[in-house]
């Protein structure tokens, strides 16, 4: 199998990133990973602004490359490929990316090859523990929630996603109502620590219902009542009511995403795979009683447990890379003609998802 190295540049929300990932031999090595985040742009706002992550990627984009590549040691004539992320997302940021990345390999005349954010995230799994297909993946974030069977670099079959909010901005709804600041979930999860799950008993959506869809737009409708009814009733909100409110919200999406996971991993057993193995990915996948949960429904079902490092589970430009090597190892490579895409589903035979959430639209 041919060593490759290749460059990787992700700007699909409000983090701009590059990497550089060595394939030796089938097993991947991360050269250098670069990210730099926009919190403190957004961070009066609640919540990522198109307009301003655009600019602030067109503005930072060549610095993390340079960056990137010094951290490995390499020149662009040490590159066999580069690759991009070229949807789904903010299309102000993606389109960034793009050009960017259409700059370089005109003037360096290197493939390039364009990348499905969420098969980045798919297929991470495969750079930090070579997983064999077919393997079941969580991808649980702040724009994206779905359950996909990973059959190959460029197959994948979903088998049930959230219908509106996905968990992360459902975590970030839920912090700026409680005013717990930005972003949401680590200090939702800080709260709940201290806070009572019992006190507060919020719906789990769907759960009534067969299959592997989810919804967590309701939740954040009855966070909102229940503390509308605590500042009623007593002229304002207690610390302790905050942290109840935290473990109450925060143990209906484990609980949710929990069962979810069980019936998708019955449903991906079905196909008989060697080693079955649930994967997670995304930011909502550092949840401490989220990861438990899962971890937990794995030992039951007999199916390993795989969790990427943090920094990989979040948006980052070494799974980028990574999944161009994997597409251009199968022949597949883009020209000029690369397009930006707001939208863009894996599994291309599975119905749309409904509605967009906050780091972009779903796919």
């Amino acid at each position: 199998m041919q060593d490759l190295t290749f460059l990787g540049i992700e700007s699909s929300c409000d983090d701009t990133a590059a990497a550089v990932v060595r394939a030796e031999r089938g097993a991947g090595q991360i050269l250098a990973s670069e990210v730099e985040g926009q919190v403190a742009l957004h961070a009066a706002y609640g919540g990522v602004v198109p307009e301003i992550a655009a600019r602030a990627h067109a503005e930072k984009l060549d610095h993390v490359i340079e960056r990137a590549l010094a951290a490995a040691g390499l020149g662009l004539d040490a590159l066999d490929g580069i690759a991009v992320t070229a949807g789904p997302g903010l299309i102000g940021g993606v389109l960034s990316g793009v050009m960017l990345a259409k700059g370089l390999a005109a003037a360096t005349g290197l493939p390039l090859v364009g990348v499905n954010h969420l098969a980045g995230h798919a297929l991470t799994p495969r750079l930090t523990d070579g997983l064999a297909f077919p393997y079941l993946m969580l991808l649980v974030s702040g724009g994206h929630c779905q359950f996909l069977v990973v059959k190959g670099a460029a197959e994948f079959h979903r088998l049930g996603g959230t219908i509106d909010d996905a968990p992360g901005e459902a975590f970030d709804k839920t912090a700026r109502l409680l005013g717990l600041g930005q972003p949401g979930g680590p200090l939702v999860e800080a709260e709940a620590i201290r806070g009572d799950p019992a006190r507060f008993h919020f719906p789990r959506p769907l759960l009534d219902r067969p299959g592997c869809d989810m919804s967590f737009s309701g939740l954040k409708t009855a966070l909102l009542r229940a503390r509308d009814g605590l500042i009623a009733a007593q002229g304002g909100l207690h610390v302790q009511d905050r942290a109840d409110l935290c473990a109450g919200f925060q143990l209906a999406v484990t609980e949710v995403l929990a069962e979810k996971t069980r019936r998708a991993l019955q449903q991906y057993r079905a196909l008989n795979p060697a080693v079955p193995a649930l994967a997670v990915a995304g930011g909502v996948a550092a949840n401490r009683l989220i990861r438990e949960r899962l971890q937990a429904v794995c030992a039951e079902t007999g199916a390993t447990f795989v969790a990427p490092p943090l920094r990989l589970c979040t948006d980052n430009a070494a799974m980028i890379a990574w999944a161009g090597i994997e597409r251009f190892r199968q022949g597949g490579s883009d020209g000029m003609g690369l397009s930006a895409r707001p939208r863009w589903p894996l599994d291309q035979a599975a119905p749309a998802m409904l509605g967009s959430g906050r780091k972009g639209a779903k796919a």
